[in-house]
Order: structure tokens, then sequence, then C-alpha cells
């Protein structure tokens, strides 16, 4: 797996600041932006993430580009419905020289689990290949390809979404293969604004655990914003 964080807002708590302060303010929001002094701007934060008023974090964005997931990953991925999604195709992209694949480490770690993933993985591959060979369409030939394809993505969501999906996806008992995934954007984001992401992940981050009986009994040592 690899992430990048191709762009994101510049100064993102500064224009999330700005966005909220201008509801109280009797200037605009560009003199805002350019005369808010840090310690203002600290205070705002504060108040925006201890009160939940979240629409304003919807200000800044970013922008990830993600290799070497799989397929049965990036279905998940994309019920997130508040975020912007590219892919690549495997409608388009024909893979005449085979596929590259994600392998639970679960099957990697049990001999005999991987010799059977691995027998399956290529003859479903092999089939594919032969469909491309008597000109049946990529889009069609496909069908036959499994949900452990490599397969490339962009996505794109505000603060307010991401901040949603890494309490949902940092948790542990979220799948391994986008937990791992959530892990380093929330790593590549928190630099960008410390603020913001302090406390960003699992919810026993923050304060119990909300899953109950299904609790995985291992929580993440907590932060404290103050």
């Amino acid at each position: 797996m690899n992430v990048e964080l191709l762009y994101h807002t510049p100064d993102p708590e500064r224009a999330i600041a700005t966005a909220a302060r201008l509801c109280y303010a009797p200037v605009g929001a560009a003199e805002l932006m350019e005369s808010m002094s840090e310690e203002r701007q600290h205070s705002v934060l504060k108040t925006i993430m201890a009160s939940g008023h979240f629409s304003t974090l919807e200000h800044a964005s970013y922008t990830f580009a993600i290799d070497g997931v799989s397929r049965a990953l990036t279905h998940q991925l994309v019920r997130h419905r508040l975020a912007s999604f590219n892919q690549q195709s495997q409608r388009y992209v024909k893979f005449k020289d085979g596929v590259d694949a994600v392998k639970p480490h679960t099957v990697a770690e049990n001999p005999e689990a991987e010799a059977i993933f691995d027998k399956a993985l290529d003859a479903a591959v092999e089939a594919y290949k032969k469909l491309l060979a008597l000109d049946i369409p990529a889009e069609d030939a496909r069908y036959l390809l499994p949900n452990a394809c490599e397969s490339k993505i962009v996505v794109t969501m505000n603060v307010r979404e991401l901040l949603h999906f890494f309490t949902l996806r940092c948790c542990n008992r979220a799948q391994w293969e986008i937990r791992e995934l959530a892990h380093q954007m929330l790593e590549l984001a928190r630099p960008t604004a410390p603020f913001i992401f302090l406390d960003a992940g699992a919810p026993c981050v923050r304060g119990a655990c909300p899953e109950g009986k299904m609790t995985c009994g291992n929580p993440y040592p907590k932060v404290n914003r103050d």
C-alpha cells in the first residue's frame, strides 16, 4: 500500500477559523484571514471542536493518491458518500500481463491457505487473459477478477468527513486493510492541521468505546485537548 497526500487547502486551520469567525465579525473573510492572530485562531478552533459546530470544517479539503490496495478495500471506501473518488478502471485498463493482488496476513501466514489462495487467483487471472485473447472486451472479461486485485484510487474529503472516516476506520474493529489506510492518511493529515487532528482516530482516543459488547478490549491511549 502506498498513500500520498497530493494536495490540501493551504493553511487549513486558518481557513476553518476564518469561516467560523465570519459569523460574528463585522468585517469580511479576506480581512479576517489576514488579520486574525494565532491566539485568536486557536481559541476559535478550540470552540469549534468542543461545541461540535463542524460545518466550518467543510471549508478545508484533502486529496490523497492511494495505490496498491485491493478492490475489497475500495468497495468499502466508496461507501463514504461525502467524498470524491476516481479509480483505475478495470473496464478500460487491460491487464494482459496479469494482475497484482493483495493477500491477507491470515492467508500469507498459513501455508495451506496460501496455496489455495494462489491457485484460485492464478486460475482466475489465466481465464481472464484467455478471454482477452479471444477479443472479449475488458469490461466483460473483468467479471472474473477477484476482490484481491490491486487498484489505484484518488480520494478527496473535506475535514469534517475525514474526521468521520478516521472515527470509523481507525477503530480496531475495522477491517485490517482499510484500517491501515486510515492510519496512513491520518499520519499525513495531522502535521498540516495539528490542532484539528489532535484527537482524530477511533472513538476511544476521545472517550469511552461506543461498541458495547463488540468492543475490541484494547483501546488506544486517550488524547487530552487541554
